[in-house]
Formats: structure tokens, sequence, C-alpha cells
């Protein structure tokens, strides 16, 4: 699948020249976590259970990165992601890195990212008290009011870490919520790349998805198809890795698979990266076959 590119610089050309001539190395990419949060969908009786909405965050036009796009919540890995003394509940670490193609230490990370960042840009928290039930059950936290907002915003500013959270709030980390799903790393002649592994998850019962206001300045719930219609005409901007999953969960609500069936796909992750090429003036980009890119 070949996708035209709506900008084209000299600097671009200069960098995938000077790449192809091996006088720079591609910029090594970091690791990030995108989480998918999916609902049912208000629906006639007789669709019940089917269709779903995903939330997405429209960026601010002041971020480096895909300005203006609509997004899932997620960012990269940060240090202190790494190593957290964290309270945890799911799948091992281990576990999470045999699917993700990372070390347990990695995977670890990830895991810790993805519920951080969730929590720092949507306000959902996979977390919960502990819980000595079955995987996916137990009670989950509820964070609404003013000092679970002035805690939200010191994990986005890096004054509180998610493990000192959830320590003060007696909460563990759900890992058993989050499935994975997808792994995309950027093209190599991108100046700023991402190994990003993509997780879905149910909204929890309760709570409540805001923006932050210095990353979104809209939050949508939106069917798969219908963000879909809406990129094609023109209305809203999607990355090929988020468009590409919102194909996959239409793919899936057509083929009469509700959220349950959704979060209960175990899928095999093979890493996504697609390729930046230039030809007679005009930018590429170059998604390898079969991975379902919407036509």
């Amino acid at each position: 699948m070949r996708i035209q590119l709506d900008w084209f610089n000299e600097k671009l050309a200069t960098r995938l020249a000077d790449l192809e001539a091996g006088r720079v190395t591609p910029v090594p990419p970091r690791d990030a976590a995108t989480v998918m949060l999916l609902r049912p969908t208000e629906q006639p009786p007789e669709a019940i259970g089917r269709d779903i909405q995903v939330l997405m965050l429209k960026r601010t036009a002041a971020m480096k990165f895909a300005p203006g796009a609509y997004v899932f919540p997620g960012g990269s890995v940060d240090p202190a992601d790494y190593g957290a003394e964290i309270g945890w509940q799911g799948p091992s670490a281990a576990e999470f890195g045999a699917r993700l193609g990372a070390s347990a230490e990695v995977a670890r990370a990830l895991v810790c990212a993805a519920v951080r960042e969730t929590f720092e840009e949507s306000g959902v928290l996979l977390a919960g008290p502990p819980s000595a039930g079955p995987p996916g059950a137990g009670p989950l936290a509820t964070p609404s009011g003013p000092s679970w907002e002035a805690d939200r915003m010191a994990v986005a500013a890096g004054t509180l870490t998610l493990a000192e959270l959830l320590s003060a709030r007696g909460l563990v980390l759900r890992a058993d919520l989050l499935v994975p799903w997808a792994r995309w790393i950027t093209p190599d002649g991108e100046p700023r790349r991402f190994d990003a592994r993509f997780f879905a998850a149910a909204l929890p019962e309760g709570q409540e998805a805001v923006g932050h206001e210095a990353e979104a300045d809209h939050v949508a719930w939106l069917r798969p198809a219908d963000a879909l219609r809406a990129a094609k005409a023109g209305e809203i901007s999607l990355l090929p890795p988020t468009a590409t999953t919102l194909n996959d969960f239409a793919s899936a609500v057509a083929a009469g698979a509700g959220l349950a069936g959704i979060l209960a796909e175990r899928r095999v992750i093979e890493p996504v990266q697609p390729r930046l090429v230039l030809e007679d003036g005009a930018a590429w980009l170059v998604i390898p076959d079969g991975v379902g890119y919407p036509q």
C-alpha cells in the first residue's frame, strides 16, 4: 500500500538521500505505548453487544508530533517506567514481552507507560485495589474529584510517578485489562521515531474520559467505521497506524464481534515498519502488504 504524503521539502529529500548513501544512520526509535479505550455503543436492542466506540483525542496544533491528528492516548516510555516498584495484577512482564517482542524489563515499562499515559491524557486509570478474582474481574478505581485531578496533573508534570500514585492510593496496576494489539515502528527517514506497542482495553465502569488541555483540544467517542469515513472525507486526520487499528475494529464489528469478542482476541503481533520513498518530486509512505490499511 502506497500513500502520498501531503508534505515534501528539501530537508526530507536530503535526509533520505543521505540515508540511502550511508552518510547518516536512522535515529534509534523510542519505546512508546498506546491504548485504544473501547466501550459499547448505544444502539437498538437487536444490535446490543456488537457495535463499539473508541476514544480519540485531537492533538493540539502546538504539538510537535502529529499536530491536529486524531489519536489514541499514549506516549513515550519514561525513565521512571523502568524498574518501577509497582503493584501488579495480571500476566507477568515476561508474558507481555513474549507477545510484544521485548524483554521482560522493557515490556514492564511499556505496560506502565500505557497505564500512565492513558491516565495523563484521558483521566482513565486502569488500576484497582488488590483482588484475588479471575483475570479482568475485581473492583477498579474511580478517579474523579479535585484530589484525583491534582494527582493526574502531578503525574503529567513528572513530580509524581505512577508507582507513587498507586502506592499512596492502595492500588495495583491492572495489567490484565490490557490486550496487546499491534506494534508499529516509525520509518527510518523520520527524525522522530517510535517503536510503539498498541493495547486495547475496555473503559472501566464508572470512569469518564476527559482530555488534557496541553495535549488535546477535543475528546470524542467514535465508531471505528465513522472515524474512517470522516478521515476519507477529509474531516479528520488519522496517522496510518491509527487508521489501520480502526479498520481492525470496524472489520471485527462487521463480522459480528462485539467488545467482549475483540478483547478476547489473542493476536500474533509482528512489527510493522513502513518506508519513506521519494519519486518524481513526491514523498510516499509504503506500508507492507497484508497490514490491513483501509482502502
